[in-house]
């Protein structure tokens, strides 16, 4: 036990696992922002809806379904040109938030365009009857109908994303993939990469446990 103890850097873990938690929290924001942003462009520009636009439709799916097949670790190292140009570096937890986001965005959006699709047309349908404009419709109809669809969407991003963060963390930004690559892969330390392990897990399940509060407490059902 005093063996295992001495082994984990226990100051570097808490480091880790603070950076892990930084880039999570992070781009899951900008994800939501994003995704939400893109999954109402979606909706709304497909074929018998208020922005109908073949054009615009075909555009940006084409965007979310190229960002959303590549690889993540591919897309990664595609954009160490762009990630260096914006931040000066592709090292840090900082260097991890382009790919992380742009990563996650166009999968979070679909999922918003699934959710909204499952609202009745005819909610929407009369409040159009009742005068209401888009804006109306989009901030007091589609979003609150959808929301408990739209928390366990993001909710499931988020998992995604933890685990991106540690790929991530393998090329150098951080958090705690990068420590258990470093520290317990790299210096043939199988309990280090375990106490890494579960830290990730722990994480995970707390937003789980978050995510699934928030969508059972919004759901009107």
């Amino acid at each position: 036990m005093a063996n295992f103890m001495e082994m984990v850097n226990w100051e570097q873990l808490i480091e880790a696992t603070r950076e892990t938690i930084y880039m999570t929290s992070i781009s899951v924001f900008a994800t939501f922002i994003l995704g939400l942003f893109l999954g109402l462009l979606l909706f709304l520009t497909d074929k018998g809806n208020i922005w109908a636009n073949r054009t615009v439709n075909v555009i940006i799916a084409g965007f979310v379904n190229i960002f959303r097949s590549i690889p993540f670790i591919i897309l990664i190292v595609l954009l160490i040109p762009f990630t260096k140009l914006l931040l000066g570096t592709m090292l840090g937890a900082n260097a991890a938030l382009p790919a992380l986001i742009i990563g996650a965005a166009p999968f979070y959006a679909r999922m918003v365009e699934i959710a909204l699709r499952e609202i009745d047309k005819g909610v929407i349908e009369a409040s159009q009857s009742m005068g209401a404009t888009h804006v109306h419709i989009i901030f007091k109809v589609l979003i609150p109908e959808s929301l408990p669809a739209l928390i366990s969407g993001v909710t499931v991003t988020a998992i995604s994303l933890v685990s991106f963060t540690a790929m991530a963390g393998v090329i150098g930004a951080g958090g705690l993939g990068h420590f258990a690559y470093l520290e317990g892969f790299q210096r043939n330390r199988p309990i280090v990469t375990l106490v890494a392990t579960i830290a990730i897990l722990i994480l995970v399940f707390i937003i789980q446990f978050v995510g699934d509060y928030f969508t059972k407490k919004t759901d009107k059902r």
